[in-house]
């Protein structure tokens, strides 16, 4: 059974230091503080950006395995997208103060009944950040890098051989006939015709 020791010992680092900033940047959001409109967007950017290196950590060294970061556009737009939109909605209508549309979109949760549904999930800003910036890390992938011209198109011949036999050997093996190597090929038998038959009656004239 193949032993993964330093691969596992590596992305465990890897993950571990990927925590340590997520924690740093959270702490430095404490810092700021939400007493105001603007603090409380930049307080939102930084716990989304946590989320963003948690989701991007294991995507580290991928170049080093052959392989090239994608932003993959399914899952952009199937999960990043609709969770953009939610979290976005919740944590407009319930910033601090008369931020931007936010009695705007206070007023639409009112209309279509949901108001106290974004008032209780609006408690945890954070989280929502968090999960903002760790789906847009998520619609990242590694996918195989593209081959080369070089490394796809391979050299015409790679010996001395002569190119002009090449036709007449391939033409050989598709008709299944005998190559020089094997003797001479005997010419064609001749097949009797009217005229042949004639030709040697004639000549026949029997003797008195």
């Amino acid at each position: 059974m193949r032993r993964y020791g330093m691969y596992d010992a590596s992305r465990g680092l890897t993950l571990a230091l990927a925590a340590a900033l997520a924690g740093l940047g959270l702490w430095g959001a404490t810092q700021i503080g939400m007493q105001t409109t603007g603090r409380f967007w930049l307080s939102m950017l930084i716990v989304a950006g946590a989320g963003f290196v948690i989701a991007t950590a294991t995507h580290v060294g991928t170049w080093t395995k052959g392989l090239r970061l994608r932003l993959s556009p399914s899952t952009f737009a199937l999960a990043f997208l609709p969770v953009l939109i939610v979290g976005g909605w919740i944590l407009v209508a319930t910033q601090p103060g008369n931020g931007w549309e936010e009695g705007r979109l206070h007023s639409w949760s009112d209309s279509i009944g949901i108001l106290g549904v974004v008032h209780s999930v609006g408690l945890w800003h954070g989280v929502l950040a968090f999960a903002i910036g760790l789906m847009l890390g998520l619609s990242l992938d590694g996918v195989p890098a593209p081959a080369t011209e070089e490394e796809v198109v391979a050299p015409a011949y790679a010996g001395t051989a002569p190119a002009a036999d090449e036709p007449v050997a391939a033409e050989r093996r598709y008709a299944g006939q005998p190559g020089p190597a094997n003797g001479p090929t005997a010419p064609p038998a001749e097949t009797p015709t009217e005229e042949t038959t004639q030709t040697r009656t004639r000549t026949r004239i029997p003797t008195r």
